[in-house]
């Protein structure tokens, strides 16, 4: 797994001496990113230089080589995830001040009773007066986490955080990790309605397949709030996003398309849904788990050989986890290929294009980051009971409709980008009469 490291690099202050630097970095295997310039004096400068290298030994590689540089010296390095996650990443703090005795009186005792009382007698005022109404919860138990496995709720800590940034930063509403230590469906489900009071929605992430499908069913069913397991359906709506734009730079309308998904774990199952969903002519499945059949069938998916799927495909996606899974001459010519396996693809992009392949994509550009913030302020901003497949449907369009020329999807750090989706998966709630007036947050 490739890895991030920043070296505080001093050097000589004179033309030509950058350039040699960043040429060691290159004959020593790695690849420059970002560069911060700390200092710069008479005849000495010092900069930061991110270097993403193959693996940590790499990294001392690297360190090496610019060490034997004449005039360099390596003053330190790091790995640079390791250091942005030190202390974690998210901190609960007061939205209103207290400095004054009043501030007390108005936020505590004695005034807070006159709020309980209200809320007693009306609890859908809890979304007014309360962070019930934009805060989701972002609840795991780790036993499915990006490409490691069952590593523990624990383990999964900073993947949990950082899709809490994201919905602060992105779509300006609270997310808090919730870690639940079991393996147990029905001890999970327990656990998240005992919960559920505290939140306006409930995000599902990690989860392993086939329980994440039980456990999502099941509470969508028992719960008044929006519930998505975004593995799924977060990956269905950023797939299907890119799926159209690739679509309409070959020229291939979707509804006239046979649609191909090898691997039907829950990003597998989710995207084919979501190409059921939007129309597709015909939707192809084909995974090696004869268990995971029954569901891709009852969703309106066909099963069909690997073979077969890669041979009659106009758009094929692929979410094996196996890298290196498709050779050249499967790729049916004119074809559109996402392989999606981080973070090493399926077949690279690069290599779909040369065996014939109209359009080639990989899993560095297609993020389920795209569609959950949106999609989640979108339906608490209107109160909505649940996420349907419309407002998910809506949620695709809009992303798509956002990209720009030559771009497979919209940037995912532009809060702009969240905020249309959001609108448009308000504007679908509203249109399936999913909205609620009186439980809509303050501020949202």
């Amino acid at each position: 797994m490739a890895v991030d490291y920043v070296y505080r690099l001093e050097q000589p202050h004179r033309r030509g001496m950058l350039a040699r630097v960043c040429a060691t970095i290159a004959e020593a295997g790695g690849l420059i990113g970002d560069v911060v310039t700390v200092k710069v004096g008479r005849d000495r400068s010092i900069r930061d230089v991110s270097i993403e290298v193959r693996d940590h030994g790499a990294a001392k590689t690297v360190a090496g080589s610019l060490g034997l540089l004449e005039g360099v010296r390596v003053i330190s390095f790091y790995d640079r995830s390791m250091a942005a996650h030190e202390g974690g990443k998210l901190a609960v703090s007061a939205r209103r001040s207290m400095r004054t005795l009043q501030d007390m009186r108005d936020v505590y005792t004695p005034g807070v009773a006159r709020v309980c009382s209200a809320i007693a007698e009306q609890p859908s005022l809890a979304n007014r007066y309360t962070m019930i109404g934009r805060t989701i919860a972002i609840a795991t138990n780790g036993t499915r986490v990006l490409g490691l496995g069952n590593i523990g709720a624990v383990a999964s800590m900073p993947v949990m955080e950082g899709k809490a940034m994201f919905y602060d930063q992105m779509a300006g509403i609270s997310a808090m990790p919730i870690l639940i230590d079991t393996e147990d469906p029905d001890q999970f489900v327990e656990t998240v309605l005992r919960i559920a009071p505290t939140f306006g929605a409930i995000h599902l992430e990690d989860i392993r397949v086939p329980d994440c499908f039980e456990i999502e069913a099941r509470l969508i069913e028992a719960l008044d709030i929006p519930v998505m397991h975004d593995d799924v359906h977060g990956t269905g709506v950023a797939a299907l996003a890119a799926a159209l734009v690739a679509c309409d730079v070959v020229g291939l309308a979707i509804g006239a398309a046979t649609v191909g998904q090898v691997g039907l774990g829950a990003a597998g199952f989710g995207i084919a849904s979501m190409m059921v969903a939007a129309g597709a002519k015909t939707v192809l499945a084909s995974d090696p788990d004869p268990n995971s059949h029954p569901r891709a069938i009852a969703a309106g998916m066909q099963i069909a050989p690997f073979d077969e799927v890669m041979a009659r495909s106009d758009v094929v996606v692929l979410t094996t986890g196996v890298p290196g899974l498709v050779r050249p001459e499967q790729v049916k010519p004119g074809s559109v290929v996402m392989a999606l396996t981080n973070p090493e693809p399926e077949i690279t992009p690069s290599d779909a294009e040369a065996a014939g392949a109209a359009f080639g994509a990989d899993g560095t550009m297609v993020n389920n980051v795209l569609g959950f913030p949106g999609i989640f302020r979108g339906a608490l901003s209107v109160g909505a009971r649940q996420i349907s497949t419309p407002m998910k449907l809506a949620a695709a369009r809009a992303i798509a409709g956002l990209t720009e020329a030559s771009e497979l999807v919209p940037d995912a750090l532009d809060p702009a980008v969240h905020a249309t989706v959001a609108e448009a998966v308000a504007v679908a709630a509203c249109e399936a009469g999913l909205d609620r007036p009186q439980r809509v947050p303050a501020g949202l």
